[in-house]
């Protein structure tokens, strides 16, 4: 039969790439097998010729360990995908150990640690619920995308997960499909060591909808409740599918089957016992028809007639079309000239700073949308035209609730779906909850945007709780993430610039204290880092500061100049930025006969690139007022003063 050899197609290319390399998954290759072909051949709308068609249904692999049956499946359906691939499963390639973000291979994205994956598809649902009711009209359903995910129990025990699925059952995320791979199994053995829960109660105590597939085996069942499901309109939809790991092995149903290749001999008698008999890495032609009919044409099919839709759409809404041709279009340092003349000569806390910049891109950039975890009014990190709600799809501004961790993984979703500038607001020391999230968009390559408040001691009576030392240092020692700490409005509204511009993710450490203006020319700004304010005598120290901490090092270079000592100001909002300048210009900033003396209210570690002399942190902070214990530390002008003195 077909069908059987078609499915069975999917497993042996899973487990022969895993028994070749010597490692993976096995276990959720042989049981999820008829989930995955069920969705490919019956809902899934792709088209491999055009991967990243805007209009295409997502299929995310939250269960990431599973990624070699990914692979099987993505070359049947025709993506950028060679049997050459497969053979070299976890080895340099295109077929890593866990699913990596590539459009062209059919990775939407990147779904190693578990719950991320499922969280992504929360944010790429949301992403789409915005999209479609922007742009479909009575008479024109020009985007109806389906999110469709594969979680395992691994997934529902994240809280990450948790957090995601409790907001898109808040928001009624009705484009959401979830399959459940339920399997009973984990890799330390039985779910009932470790997890108890009534699934069907919790699911829809969360708003889910919720079906259960009794017989995973069975491809028809599945289909039947992926129909159901999608015949509400108003629910996300969960579909709990029972299977068994390892189906068909001599460790079926055992912890054995999850994370340790077959042996030859296993896989010898998996083949006698399904009656699959074609070596490894060869696929029967028929089985290759079959896909192309069902997946491949089908997909084909789908595009075409969106493009049919698209012209008729430019006809009839020439508007919307252009908009919808805006949001899809890469943005440049010109576009957004729009905001040059947002300018202040008072004092200004660098979240106020960037709240004004946030609320003037959103008023020119309709598809800016975001929100913050429950702290809007403190992160000034709030969208325009109203909350995002099941009854208003129209709201960009996205009440998050107290879920970082989610909020994150959400962000990075929205964005990877694709036409969006998206952000997520926070106190800086929770970026900790955030850490994997962000972490994930700059392994992606993705312009997500973080917004972090309150980034310091300065905080001040919350106390050492809230009061981030380390998280700076943390994030800047991540691969490929900007970190920007602005002094002051001009340096926030140059990096705004680059993170719509560029893309890679971003992450804004913003104040909570007032900060002096100065002038800066953006295309200095933009090197990373500057001299703030030049000397007037001799030169004999260079101070060193970013954010918050360029406003007294300013004080103290006029104190020190009064007691004849030629003092620059450097300020360095883009600390990696500022390294990877040439080093003639590094030395031109930073005059090698000049002692160097760094002030940043955080962690001292990244200073040691360019100075002995920081003051910096080296314990966590103090309840107190915030100017207070900014003094108690040494961040006050007459503290630098006195540092400076002693030191040169």
């Amino acid at each position: 039969m077909i069908q059987d050899k078609a499915i069975n197609t999917l497993r042996f290319l899973g487990v022969d790439a895993i028994e070749k390399a010597n490692s993976g998954h096995p276990g959720i290759v042989l049981g999820a097998a008829p989930i995955i072909y069920t969705l490919f051949k019956d809902f899934v709308r792709i088209d491999s010729r055009y991967p990243s068609w805007y209009n295409r249904d997502r299929f995310i692999l939250s269960a990431g360990h599973g990624s070699a049956l990914l692979y099987a499946m993505n070359h049947l359906a025709g993506y950028d995908i060679s049997l050459e691939d497969i053979k070299n499963f976890r080895t340099f390639g295109h077929t890593p150990g866990h699913p990596e973000y590539d459009l062209e291979r059919g990775i939407e994205t990147t779904s190693g640690p578990l719950g991320q994956g499922v969280s992504n598809a929360v944010g790429m649902a949301l992403a789409a619920k915005y999209i479609q009711a922007r742009f479909n009209k009575e008479d024109v359903t020009l985007f109806d995308q389906y999110i469709y995910t594969l979680v395992g129990d691994g997934d529902l025990q994240e809280g990450v997960a948790l957090e995601a699925l409790s907001l898109a059952g808040h928001l009624k995320l009705s484009n959401l499909v979830l399959l459940f791979d339920s399997n009973d199994i984990q890799l330390d053995g039985e779910v009932k060591y470790t997890f108890s829960e009534d699934t069907k109660k919790k699911m829809e105590a969360l708003g889910f909808y919720y079906i259960k597939v009794l017989d995973g085996m069975d491809p028809d069942a599945i289909k039947k409740a992926i129909k159901k499901g999608q015949r509400q309109q108003d629910k996300p939809i969960f579909i709990e599918v029972k299977t068994q790991i390892g189906f068909g092995s001599d460790v079926a149903g055992t912890s054995s089957a999850h994370g340790k290749p077959l042996f030859k001999n296993q896989i010898a008698a998996l083949r006698n016992h399904l009656n699959y008999t074609l070596p490894p890495f060869e696929v029967d032609q028929e089985v290759y028809d079959f896909y192309r009919k069902h997946t491949i044409l089908r997909g084909r099919l789908a595009y075409r007639n969106y493009q049919k839709q698209l012209d008729s759409y430019k006809k009839a809404y020439p508007n919307d079309y252009d908009l919808l041709s805006q949001f899809l279009t890469p943005l440049k340092m010109e576009d957004l000239a729009f905001f040059d003349d947002l300018k202040t000569n008072k004092p200004e806390a660098t979240r106020v700073s960037s709240g004004k910049v946030l609320d003037t891109l959103s008023k020119h950039l309709p598809n800016m949308i975001g929100g913050s975890a429950d702290l809007s009014s403190s992160t000034k990190a709030k969208g325009f035209d109203g909350h995002f709600m099941p009854d208003h799809l129209l709201g960009r501004n996205i009440n998050f609730g107290v879920r970082e961790h989610a909020m994150g993984a959400i962000v990075n979703g929205m964005t990877l779906f694709g036409g969006l500038h998206v952000f997520g607001g926070a106190f800086f020391v929770f970026s900790d909850y955030m850490k994997p999230s962000i972490r994930l968009s700059a392994i992606m390559n993705i312009p997500s945007i973080f917004v972090m408040t309150h980034d310091s001691i300065g905080v001040g009576e919350d106390g050492p709780t809230h009061q981030p030392v380390e998280q700076l240092a943390g994030l800047r020692a991540i691969p490929n993430l900007n970190v920007f700490r602005p002094a002051n409005l001009n340096e926030t509204k140059a990096y705004y610039k680059y993170a719509l511009t560029n893309q890679t993710p971003s992450v804004f450490v913003l104040s909570r204290q007032d900060v002096t203006q100065f002038e800066a020319h953006e295309k200095d700004i933009l090197k990373g880092g500057y001299i703030a304010s030049k000397e007037s005598l001799p030169l004999q120290v260079v101070l060193l500061a970013t954010g918050s901490e360029v406003t007294p090092s300013l004080e103290a270079q006029k104190q020190l100049e009064q007691d004849n000592i030629g003092c620059r100001v450097v300020s360095i909002p883009h600390l990696e930025g500022f390294l990877n300048q040439p080093s003639s210009y590094i030395k031109q900033v930073l005059p090698k006969e000049a002692l160097r003396v760094a002030v940043e209210a955080g962690a001292k570690m990244p200073w040691y690139q360019l100075t002995q002399h920081i003051i910096g942190m080296s314990s966590f902070g103090e309840s107190a007022d915030g100017d207070l214990v900014m003094k108690h530390f040494g961040f006050d002008q007459a503290s630098i003063v006195t540092f400076v003195k002693e030191v040169l």
